[in-house]
């Protein structure tokens, strides 16, 4: 499914003292079966945009279409609903909403909020707990004797039984060890590939944007700033560091390699493999 916003602006309090503007002129589309990771230092305005992509934020100005259906400003919107069910969002901390006395009911409880039955519920619960790697008697127990591991799982297994067309992720590996992040992200990854969900990552970590995303968006100071392949974004890395971002441990490595040994790189290098062969490429010229 196709999200596009067209001149959006946000202004949180409007019309009010306490008015302060979070967006403006944001024009992004974000094409179906895409990944698309979205940047930018605290402030940038990349939260308030993550909550216009189902309409838990409405415009100020402008418009967003969102598969079928168009939120403009001004306008009252009906059956906001659908929309909620066909955009799942994964905030930061999933495992702090859990809230029911067994994982199955906490898991159903979306799906039938939607008017999905509980016999149809509990088979899209199964279905979710297996894609987040769980086994199935976990459906049984308390989400609260469970690992914290497990919770976060649980709670993505939620977002996932309402079988979403685009899946937004909030900083989904907040507080996890690197093995945890590890597992998690290329569990959303592999859902994206094989499930053709639409995957909105908003992160911090630049080698999460560059190994899984096919475009990067670099929000800055309330508006897009710049949109390409992981490539184009880190082909200036320069310019990333002067806006306060970070870049991948390979592309900071490459830039010491230049600035202390004068190696000349014909591309940035967003793996390991890549920078190996790259620093090989640059040995070979510089002995001839």
């Amino acid at each position: 499914m196709r999200i596009t916003l067209e001149d959006v602006e946000y202004r949180y309090q409007a019309n009010t003292p306490f008015e302060h503007l979070a967006l403006y002129d944001v024009n992004l589309s974000i094409d179906s079966g895409s990944y698309t990771a979205i940047i930018g230092h605290t402030g940038s305005g990349k939260s308030t945009l993550l909550q216009h992509l189902n309409a838990l934020l409405k415009p100020t100005k402008g418009r967003i279409i969102i598969g079928d259906r168009t939120i403009e400003a001004g306008r009252k919107e009906k059956q906001l609903r659908s929309i909620r069910q066909k955009v799942g969002i994964v905030f930061q901390f999933p495992e702090h909403q859990l809230f029911d006395e067994t994982v199955e009911k906490d898991i159903c409880f979306g799906p039938m909020n939607f008017g999905v039955s509980e016999a149809d519920a509990k088979v899209l619960a199964r279905k979710a707990i297996q894609h987040v790697g769980l086994a199935e008697d976990i459906l049984e127990k308390s989400p609260f004797d469970l690992s914290g591991g497990q919770m976060r799982r649980v709670a993505i297994a939620g977002v996932l039984a309402m079988e979403p067309d685009v899946l937004v992720l909030d900083e989904p590996t907040a507080g996890l060890d690197p093995r945890g992040r590890k597992e998690i992200m290329d569990m959303f990854y592999d859902l994206h590939k094989k499930r053709g969900i639409s995957t909105i990552l908003v992160t911090h970590s630049m080698e999460d944007a560059a190994k899984y995303a096919d475009e990067i968006v670099i929000m800055h100071q309330g508006s897009v700033f710049k949109k390409g392949s992981p490539q184009e974004i880190f082909s200036d890395p320069v310019q990333l560091l002067e806006l306060g971002l970070d870049v991948p441990d390979t592309v900071r490595f490459q830039l010491k390699l230049q600035k202390e040994l004068g190696i000349r790189f014909d591309k940035p290098c967003l793996n390991i493999d890549d920078l190996a062969i790259e620093i090989d490429k640059a040995m070979k010229r510089g002995n001839r």
